[in-house]
């Protein structure tokens, strides 16, 4: 037996007396049925370290990484009360209102299948030891005195990224955006088609450990569960499997949750982009409960609550003659940078990407046109900018500038003490919230936003 993933913070196995706490392993303060396992065969064990499971209302626990199952097991999860608490497809435990419910827990292998039932308790949000703070600064850079608007937000502060109308390809005010998250500070996040179609995002897009829309140019920002945040060049991939009575077929796709803007595409499409796809598909493949349940052709097809679509136009229509009704289809999506090295980003579960990078390791490192923009108004022209940086103590700087260059924005973050920088969407998008108050005030609606709270609503 293995663990089903690895270990988080050194977490150990410890007896049934012990809970879960926001993420911290403490003893016992309260009587709490056990957690009960049903094991179809001895090929299939399945445990989890402690007896229950207890989390602040403003706490996400990733379940699945502290499981003991097989590596090669199939895991579900399911809630007895989602009014409680919610878990998604990747076993993160998503805590929604004060009470208690189980959460049922399977593994599936070729040997059997195994079922543990896990109870919850979630209390009440806990409220922040350190609250972001609120600055105005005015800093000299490129011959210009610059007005900037910053909120330092403290490590560890509850953080996810916000969607308009909480699906990929809308769009809303950055106040109502956070209002539905119930956020206390807030940041437009990546740019989005704003003049034309629908409103999806450009740049790649992660929440609660699964992403919601690849973009694959400039930079990202992650954050991990230990609080810490990460940078780099994220380009995001699909590769799936499809296994028919032919055997065992590879597939790929290359944008997820995206609107087609070419004849020739290959698009996942996951409950993240809301009830349908959006346009008539050429080939539609929708898979529900890991097996295509259907194979449509010229349909807005919707898209299962417990699945994906698959579509496949053009040239990668071929793809669509691997699948079959019945036929178990899989996926994964791999994480490496813009060189190709694969990213341990296994702990991340809130990401936006935008860019370009404007520090990096305390420097200058400003290079558009090598993380694949080619907007003269990111390489060379000047505009209000909104950005995020990560400080030696590992607390997370949002700021927004008027009317600088990305070279002027790089030399300002640095001023500013970042150790690491990013842009983030600029000019008519940039805008911030402090405290619930609007400090910078957008001059559109948004598609997306990265959020933080003290009672986030995930």
């Amino acid at each position: 037996m293995k663990k089903h993933n690895h270990w988080r913070s050194g977490l150990l196995i410890l007896g049934a007396s012990a809970l879960l706490v926001g993420g911290v392993v403490t003893g016992a303060g309260m009587q709490m049925p056990h957690a009960s396992a049903d094991t179809a065969a001895s090929g299939a064990l399945l445990s989890y370290p402690t007896a229950a499971v207890t989390t602040a209302a403003n706490s996400r626990v990733p379940l699945a990484d502290r499981l003991i199952a097989p590596v090669s097991a199939v895991m579900t999860y399911a809630s007895g009360n989602p009014a409680i608490a919610k878990v998604n497809e990747k076993g993160v435990l998503l805590p929604v209102s004060p009470g208690r419910t189980t959460i049922t827990v399977k593994a599936f292998t070729e040997d059997g299948a195994a079922s543990l039932s896990l109870p919850v308790v979630v209390t009440a949000a806990k409220p922040l030891a350190v609250k972001p703070t609120y600055a105005v600064r005015s800093v000299k850079a490129g011959g210009r005195t610059f007005t900037i608007r910053t909120v330092t937000v403290p490590k560890g502060t509850p953080v996810t990224a916000g969607l308009a109308s909480r699906q990929v390809g809308s769009a809303q005010s950055l106040t109502a955006i956070a209002a539905a998250y119930r956020a206390d500070t807030a940041i437009n996040g990546t740019f989005f088609e704003a003049y034309n179609g629908v409103p999806d995002p450009y740049g790649n897009v992660i929440n609660n450990g699964i992403p919601a829309h690849i973009g694959n140019t400039g930079t990202t920002i992650g954050f991990k569960w230990d609080g810490a945040a990460v940078m780099d060049t994220l380009r995001l991939g699909i590769a799936g499997s499809v296994a028919n009575e032919k055997g065992p077929k590879s597939w790929y796709a290359y944008f997820l949750n995206r609107t087609p803007v070419s004849d020739t595409t290959a698009t996942l499409f996951t409950p993240a982009r809301g009830s349908r796809i959006g346009f008539a598909a050429e080939t539609a493949i929708i898979v529900q409960n890991g097996a295509v349940a259907r194979i449509a052709r010229g349909e807005n097809v919707a898209i299962p609550s417990g699945g994906f679509v698959i579509v496949f136009e053009g040239k990668e229509s071929g793809q669509a003659t691997r699948f079959q009704v019945g036929a178990k289809v899989d996926f994964t999506f791999t994480y490496r940078n813009d060189a190709g090295k694969e990213l341990d980003w296994s702990d991340v579960h809130t990401a936006i990407g935008a860019g370009p990078r404007l520090v990096k390791n305390g420097q200058i490192a400003v290079n558009p046109t090598g993380e694949g923009f080619k907007d003269p108004k990111i390489l060379t022209g000047g505009g209000a900018r909104s950005g995020i940086a990560i400080l030696k103590n590992g607390s997370v700087m949002l700021a927004t500038v008027p009317g600088a260059t990305m070279k002027q924005w790089a030399l300002i973050m640095k001023q500013l003490g970042a150790v690491q920088a990013m842009n983030l969407d600029g000019g008519a998008s940039s805008g911030l919230m402090s405290g619930g108050k609007t400090v910078t005030t957008p001059g559109r609606a948004l598609s997306n936003a990265l959020l933080f709270g003290s009672n986030l609503k995930w």
